[in-house]
């Protein structure tokens, strides 16, 4: 690959890829398992009205090759707006090649342009790799909090509790 990558944000007409390339993570982190999403659900979520989230795709000689699925949030002890990346993925052919440091860069520049200031993600525990990725580009692990989930049963349960 030539170029140097582009960074735009996904349309609709960009659903097969964006989910393709979430399936190769989910496959390459051994998670397959949990990748349960349709291409219908990122229509219905982020090509809508009101969009609960957007991607940033990376192009080197007109093909994708990495994204950046992200959203925004509130901090209510900051009082500011910040930025969550869900996912990032880059193709493992280019993946030494900066196109991961240059979504984190373009999501957060996005990100600051619409009022964000502060960027936050998670990583699997066993994600060494992505770890030190991120460190290396910046971003510090924050040690005076843990992450707490409801899913499936437990959320039903959750949401039925009187």
């Amino acid at each position: 690959m030539s170029e140097k990558p582009v960074i735009r944000l996904a349309t609709a007409s960009d659903v097969e890829t964006i989910h393709r390339l979430l399936r190769h993570l989910a496959d390459s982190t051994g998670l397959r398992q949990k990748f349960i999403s349709r291409t219908e659900d990122f229509l219905r979520f982020g090509f809508c009205d009101e969009p609960k989230f957007e991607v940033l795709l990376a192009e080197q000689d007109e093909v994708v090759v990495g994204l950046c699925l992200f959203f925004y949030n509130f901090s209510s002890w900051r009082g500011e707006l910040g930025v969550y990346i869900q996912d990032l993925v880059v193709d493992s052919d280019v993946r030494a090649a900066g196109v991961g440091r240059l979504l984190v860069r373009e999501t957060a520049r996005h990100a600051y342009e619409q009022g964000a200031t502060h960027l936050r993600l998670s990583v699997d525990r066993d994600n060494h790799q992505a770890m030190r990725f991120y460190e290396k580009i910046g971003l510090r692990e924050s040690t005076d909090e843990s992450i707490f989930a409801a899913y499936e049963g437990d959320f039903v349960n959750l949401v039925e509790a009187v």
